[in-house]
């Protein structure tokens, strides 16, 4: 068996195969000895066909016995190969949090004042910007170089976190020209939800037609969906007024982000 590489990017960051084996053979370890491959072509995200393949490959490297009937164990050999990868995985993390992220990273934020070349200041959301400035905050960092009021500034060495909620989303449906589009939406309504919005956004010409119609012209409208996730996330509230036939593709998005929204019908009654 081959000794630990020097390079911290070992083979198992490399090649998506050498990962695949490493995980296959973790997982035989956690639920030998019937191990069913079908859950661990779940876990892995492969087909059991591959499992098979990976397994057989196992095998006959000697790192896991067979006994038959779906009997698989992890030899003496295997369990080295593991904690081997095991140990070069856990020192390239140790690396990139103790010689990265605390020295290296840089946050860009918007200087609040005027302010100067290693000077402590506080971290913190403002209007979906992050900004710096010199009144301590939740979080706090060192000014990489000087910067006036307005311009942009590296700040380093970051400690705390950031005190930052996302933003709210409203989704208002809008029917298809065909249902009477935007002559078919409540205008005050929506007007009512344009107004206190952040960022508004259209998807499809009804929604955009049924938003210029309402006084309120949408911020975004290619990759409308995109941007409103994007701002909610940097703590805007957020308006996205959707055709009937995207509404429900877009939820499932702001599920997936983990986004909360409230959906609204604007349909005239």
């Amino acid at each position: 068996m081959t000794g630990l590489a020097e390079d911290p990017l070992s083979t198992i960051l490399r090649s998506k195969r050498e990962a695949t084996r490493f995980r296959c053979l973790v997982e035989i370890a956690e639920h030998q000895p019937a191990v069913r491959q079908l859950e661990v072509a779940d876990v892995l995200g492969i087909t059991p066909q591959a499992v098979s393949e990976y397994m057989r490959e196992l095998v006959e490297d000697g790192m896991v016995a067979s006994q038959g009937r779906g009997r698989y164990e992890v030899t003496r050999e295997g369990i080295e190969w593991i904690l081997s990868r095991a140990e070069q995985l856990e020192a390239y993390a140790r690396h990139v949090r103790r010689d990265l992220i605390q020295q290296v990273s840089v946050w860009a934020a918007v200087a609040a004042e005027d302010l100067e070349e290693g000077e402590m200041v506080g971290v913190y959301m403002r209007g979906g910007l992050l900004y710096a400035g010199r009144e301590p905050r939740s979080a706090n960092g060192a000014v990489v170089r000087g910067a006036r009021a307005g311009e942009d500034v590296g700040v380093t060495r970051l400690s705390g976190m950031i005190d930052h909620r996302e933003g709210l989303v409203h989704v208002a449906k809008v029917p298809r020209v065909e249902k009477g589009g935007s002559r078919a939406v409540d205008l005050e309504a929506l007007a009512a939800l344009a107004a206190p919005a952040a960022v508004v956004a259209a998807v499809g010409i009804e929604a955009r037609v049924a938003l210029e119609k309402a006084g309120r012209s949408p911020d975004m409208f290619y990759g409308a969906r995109e941007g409103v996730i994007e701002a909610a996330f940097h703590g805007l509230d957020c308006l996205l007024c959707c055709v009937d036939e995207e509404f429900t593709e877009f939820l499932k998005r702001l599920e997936d982000a983990g986004l909360t929204y409230r959906i609204h019908d604007l349909m005239n009654r």
